[in-house]
């Protein structure tokens, strides 16, 4: 397991730098930042001072290595736009992505599994056939426009659900939460079925499918005949094969909601990383950019890394083959 560990944190470390390296090539191909950050009426003698103290009159290639020095000791340069450290604006926003993107998580896992599973146990009844249906316009819609349609109708209509901000929040472990407060939850509904509309559909879809190729397998059929309960049948020997390829993709999925929940936060004004980011690539902010992809990247490698472990505790196989 120790080798394994470190095998992955390797490949990890790869990952990020080559990353890093797309990143900064990519930027500089696609504009200058210092034609949006000064304007037309600086004459030159401030312009060039500008561009040296960004360090942008140095070659590419100084550039990123000043830039991996720098991220060896934590430092991943400060913003152009804020004038503080990259990393220190990505801190500050990604809570609020975080608890977005976990909310819909929650959502999409306790309606779509328990909705894909009566999906898969009875696949001729009229309702199993609705939910399947459900779920392509789920996977349909597209995400602004749904989330237009929530805020007309319960902000603008009724006026119950609030339509934008974060509301009201409390600090938990010296983060700022909108979860711990009735206010937060309020500003936390909308937004959270909005992202996770395309995640139930998805989780639903999967569930039907795995019921469906676990049924008629001999070990559900060996503890039928064994006598047990048909609850016990579906919640240890259906369910939980089913998970095995579910665990996988809500990892990856949790992991791009994360990273995709600008559309969201967009539409309603949720103080995210994701609004963050857009926000830095219209200014070309590169330092913003390259520390939001870091910390992306390695909550990517983190959650794949978690869903190995538990691949190895659903599937004994997988621990078996491990240990060969």
């Amino acid at each position: 397991m120790t080798a394994w560990i470190l095998r992955r944190a390797l490949q990890a470390v790869f990952v990020v730098w080559l990353m890093t390296l797309i990143v900064f090539v990519g930027l500089h191909a696609i504009g200058n930042p210092v034609d949006i950050l000064i304007g037309q009426d600086v004459d030159q003698i401030d312009r060039a001072r500008i561009i040296a103290q960004l360090g942008l009159d140095q070659p590419l290639w100084r550039q990123y290595l000043a830039f991996l020095n720098g991220a060896l000791h934590g430092n991943l340069g400060n913003s152009y736009v804020y004038n503080v450290p990259a990393i220190q604006l990505i801190l500050q926003r990604l809570p609020a992505t975080l608890e977005l993107a976990f909310a819909a998580l929650i959502i999409a896992v306790v309606v779509g599994i328990p909705l894909g599973l009566f999906a898969g146990l009875y696949p001729r009844n009229p309702i199993s056939k609705l939910l399947m249906t459900g779920s392509i316009v789920g996977f349909s819609l597209p995400t602004f426009w749904v989330g237009l349609i929530l805020i007309m109708v319960f902000s603008v209509h009724f006026g119950v659900l609030p339509a934008s901000g974060r509301g009201e929040t409390a600090s938990l472990f010296g983060v700022q939460w909108s979860f711990l407060t009735a206010d937060g939850l309020r500003h936390l509904i909308l937004p959270a079925i909005n992202l996770a509309m395309f995640k139930t559909s998805l989780v639903l879809r999967l569930t039907r499918a795995g019921v469906t190729e676990v049924l008629p397998q001999d070990f559900v059929k060996f503890a039928r005949a064994k006598g047990l309960s048909p609850l016990r049948v579906v919640l240890v020997h259906v369910l939980r094969n089913t998970l095995i390829p579910l665990v996988t993709v809500l990892g990856l999925e949790f992991g791009s909601t994360i990273a995709f929940a600008v559309v969201t936060e967009t539409v309603f004004a949720w103080p995210g990383a994701g609004k963050l980011i857009l926000d830095s690539i219209n200014s070309i902010d590169r330092p913003v950019i390259v520390a939001y992809l870091i910390v992306v990247v390695c909550l990517f490698v983190s959650l794949n890394l978690i869903v190995d472990v538990l691949y190895k505790w659903l599937d004994p196989r997988v621990r078996v083959e491990a240990a060969a």
